[in-house]
């Protein structure tokens, strides 16, 4: 069964940095983009950034440009991200999921960007 184990997320004062890991398991990881999502508080789920099976290509959305990086280890089937400058508008749950998204998703990992 495909499955999702999210973590990192934190509590952080803006400007500050954090750094989201998944464990992804049940189909092979090597193969396939990744991706990071987030979903605020009463807003849809959105694609945070994609990175490409073997990693030649990534790819982020324009609000997280420039701050953030997503990277993959395949040989540990784990995605990462590394969240740099953080802004309140960062504050979301975070999942990750394969770029053509699975089910069940992880529980994901709460990011709280406050002062």
């Amino acid at each position: 069964q495909v499955q999702f184990v999210e973590s990192g997320g934190d509590w952080v004062q803006p400007g500050g940095s954090l750094r989201l890991s998944c464990a992804a398991s049940g189909f092979k990881f090597s193969t396939y983009t990744m991706s990071w999502y987030r979903q605020a508080p009463g807003k849809e789920r959105e694609r945070v950034a994609y990175i490409t099976a073997v990693g030649a290509r990534t790819n982020y959305a324009d609000s997280v440009k420039g701050r953030f990086t997503i990277s993959r280890d395949n040989a540990k089937n784990t995605v990462s991200l590394q969240m740099n400058s953080l802004k309140p508008e960062a504050t979301a749950v975070y999942y990750c999921n394969a770029y053509v998204t699975f089910n069940p998703w992880g529980r994901g990992t709460p990011v709280i960007v406050s002062s």
